[in-house]
């Protein structure tokens, strides 16, 4: 068993986790990335997915994050998400209606749509109804 560190994850809305972990796994914009106790220091970039901690006590906690920024320094892990949220706290209409504008956005463009925007849109969407299981 692996030795606990430090770990906040926090959005603009809240702190989602303040606590101790013995590893999380992030949506690094390069790919996957896993921090354990005594990780080297490292300022990331995250992209849509899932941030997945294993708790002090052996308990896992799964967030589903629309992106954001991971610093890790002397064992201390502190992500500052654009969003966070456990599965159990996902409200899946809000996520399917949000799905169906974006789709709607991308399938029939105007010159005003943001079609960059309007894609981050769908796969945070998509995220959430995925970890939600909706």
């Amino acid at each position: 068993m692996g030795k606990p560190f430090v770990l906040r994850i926090m959005t603009p809305a809240s702190v989602a986790y303040d606590g101790k972990a013995l590893s999380v796994t992030c949506p690094g914009s390069e790919g996957r990335f896993q921090v354990l106790f005594n990780h080297a220091p490292l300022l990331a970039t995250l992209d849509i997915g899932r941030i997945d901690v294993e708790t002090e006590d052996g308990g896992n906690i799964v967030f589903a994050t629309g992106g954001g920024i991971a610093h890790v320094l002397w064992n201390e892990v502190v992500i500052l998400a654009d969003s966070a949220e456990r599965p159990e706290q996902i409200d899946c209409a809000r996520a399917q209606a949000a799905l169906d504008r974006a789709r709607r956005r991308l399938d029939h463009p105007t010159r005003d749509v943001d079609v960059e925007r309007a894609r981050a849109a769908m796969h945070r969407a998509l995220n959430r109804l995925k970890l939600a299981g909706g």
